[in-house]
């Protein structure tokens, strides 16, 4: 019988998985970090993390938990398993928390960050964690557009078409749009939960104003439409990044 519950923080370039949960046609996640942690331990663990990261997504505070009967302290357990994964995913913390804690179901808010490198010739530097976007972008349009989809509303028009979120209303507390000097654009979304592809969908919704082709009036249309099909393209997944989870 399980007699611990352990709280693993985990960060992760995406790009060489198939997402976070365990699938058949690609290596995953989830599935690697099982694997260490089962050949570490010596039992079949199951991990729990707060949200499912898509193909190519990254995660710079993905949160998980994980029931076992192990008596190895929770930071020898951090150190073990950072040995054992590959350099593309890292465990940052590791703790003891009550047995009632579940990464998915008691997490509060989820912060997510995409990446949009605006400029004529794409940063190589960039190249695995930005979206490249060559046009120039209308940064005061986005923005409008922003402040449309803050409060809780009905995403229907985000959410990925034949997703199985059942209730499609999401509070979001915060929507900004951050420019740096190298031309770094960077748009960040806190809520309560998140639709499939929903930031995704948005961001590529937004780029669509930011070019000029949506008005600020022709984007609360499309959310007021609850359509996917009134939105704009998905965005590249390997812009994405969860940022941070609270409890």
């Amino acid at each position: 019988m399980p007699e611990r519950n352990i709280k693993l923080i985990l960060a992760y370039d995406g790009m060489n998985y198939h997402g976070w949960q365990r699938q058949k046609n690609g290596v995953t996640i989830q599935e690697v970090v099982e694997e260490k942690l089962a050949r570490m331990l010596g039992e079949p663990v199951a991990v729990i993390a707060s949200g499912r990261t898509d193909a190519g997504v990254h995660a710079m505070n993905q949160v998980c938990n994980f029931k076992t009967g192990t008596t190895l302290d929770a930071w020898i357990v951090r150190k073990g398993l950072n040995a054992l994964l590959p350099k593309d995913i890292r465990v940052l913390g590791a703790e003891d928390v009550p047995f009632s804690f579940n990464a998915r179901y008691s997490a509060r808010k989820k912060r997510y960050r995409y990446c949009i490198f605006n400029g004529e010739v794409h940063d190589v530097f960039l190249r695995r964690t930005a979206w490249h976007i060559p046009q120039p972008l209308d940064a005061e349009r986005m923005r409008g557009c922003l402040a449309l989809i803050v409060g809780t509303r009905d995403f229907s028009s985000f959410r990925a078409a034949g997703s199985s979120n059942r209730n499609p209303v999401r509070t979001i507390f915060k929507a900004d749009l951050l420019i740096e000097a190298n031309r770094l654009w960077t748009i960040e979304l806190e809520a309560d939960g998140f639709l499939r592809h929903m930031v995704r969908n948005i961001v590529g919704t937004l780029v669509s104003a930011g070019r000029g082709k949506l008005t600020s009036g022709e984007f609360e249309g499309v959310l007021e439409a609850r359509d996917r099909r009134a939105a704009g393209a998905t965005a590249p997944a390997h812009g994405l990044f969860l940022v941070d989870v609270t409890y």
